[in-house]
């Protein structure tokens, strides 16, 4: 799966928040300053080409519509950062979080008590 740039990201954010969205209402969901319509339009035809959106046609307007989820891109993305920087290891990024101390004592003890109740 491919990374995302930023703006494509964004358009993203706004398609798995709406579900199904014209350009219109893309741009609307996007922050200030807002891009041109042309500009966002051509972003969701890549989007399309790489796989990420479809649409919907009525008559001459499209619908757009993620087909890979937030989840899966999240998964996608989050092993990618793990990998490259964290020598695949989660215990290494979550002690790095620790000592940037981005990561609480309280948050910890939520991670624990989630991976304790996947356990068979």
């Amino acid at each position: 799966m491919q990374k995302l740039a930023k703006r494509e990201e964004q358009i993203m954010q706004v398609l798995w928040r709406l579900e199904k969205a014209y350009v219109k209402d893309i741009i609307a969901g996007l922050p200030d300053p807002k891009p041109h319509y042309n500009s966002v339009a051509t972003m969701v035809k890549i989007l399309e080409e790489k796989g990420f959106v479809d649409h919907e046609a009525f008559g001459n307007t499209f619908r757009y519509f993620p087909v890979v989820s937030k989840e899966t891109y999240q998964r996608h993305t989050l092993g990618d950062i793990v990998k490259q920087y964290f020598n695949d290891s989660y215990p290494s990024m979550l002690a790095f979080f620790a000592k940037e101390e981005k990561i609480s004592q309280t948050d910890l003890e939520e991670i624990l008590k989630i991976i304790q109740s996947k356990k068979p």
